[in-house]
């Protein structure tokens, strides 16, 4: 009796402790975030057609995007063959960290922009799910001088991808990708940016998958967007996001 209390103290505690990422590191939490998508309607958000992703469309409508009631949603697409733009919230933040879980077919270039204008300026933390793209490396959307980090690239398949050569280095082995990643199902994606120039770190499903430090001075504040690319004709393909929520870090 005696030395089973001993055995099983030590792994009841284990649970006290916080979950970790791949690289040892506490995961992040959710603690202080507030929900920016009411799973109904796109208040506190609107489409923007002043990107270069509308330049294709006579009534420059910048894409189309609505909610997906079943899913409970926020979905976007190009409402015309190569016609894309954003979705921004109309609110600004400085410095932040936004959640969200996505579930986007694999074909369209989209993205999570940081502190964007209505033209699109941004930090973005990368969600180009095709092939020759990536999840969470950024990109200086529109800036200049602009930046592009990243840390691996889709092969020609959703569940293969080859190892970049990045100061941050890949958490997680390409073979293990395909057990990692689920596609068809809902992932979470998050992204922090502050500081100014910023730093932005970026994880996939609590894994820590970027961290890069910008060196020039930019923007303090912005809008969170979401994108549909331009280009080409992905008219019948979707991306999709939800829970997505914001804490703020000023």
């Amino acid at each position: 009796m005696f030395r089973a209390v001993l055995f099983l103290f030590p792994i009841a505690g284990l649970a006290l402790l916080p979950a970790r990422s791949e690289q040892g590191a506490p995961a992040p939490e959710d603690k202080g975030f507030v929900s920016i998508f009411d799973g109904q309607t796109l208040k506190g958000w609107k489409v923007s057609a002043e990107t270069g992703h509308s330049r294709t469309s006579k009534n420059k409508t910048g894409g189309k995007w609505f909610v997906d009631a079943d899913e409970k949603c926020i979905a976007g697409t190009q409402d015309v063959p190569g016609n894309g733009g954003i979705l921004i919230t109309e609110k600004e933040y400085g410095d932040f960290e936004v959640a969200l879980d996505m579930r986007n077919d694999f074909g369209p270039d989209s993205g999570l922009f940081l502190r964007s204008n209505s033209k699109g300026q941004a930090h973005q933390a990368m969600i180009d799910y095709h092939a020759d793209g990536n999840l969470m490396g950024v990109y200086g959307e529109g800036l200049s001088p602009g930046y592009h980090v990243r840390n691996f690239t889709f092969l020609k398949k959703v569940t293969e991808i080859k190892e970049d050569k990045a100061d941050f280095k890949l958490p997680i082995a390409p073979e293990k990708w395909p057990s990692f990643w689920k596609h068809g199902e809902w992932n979470e994606l998050r992204a922090r940016i502050v500081g100014n120039p910023a730093k932005i770190t970026t994880w996939i499903k609590g894994v820590k998958f970027m961290e890069y430090a910008d060196k020039v001075k930019r923007m303090d504040k912005g809008g969170i967007a979401l994108q549909v690319h331009g280009g080409g004709d992905l008219t019948k393909q979707f991306v999709r996001y939800r829970n997505i929520r914001v804490k703020t870090l000023d």
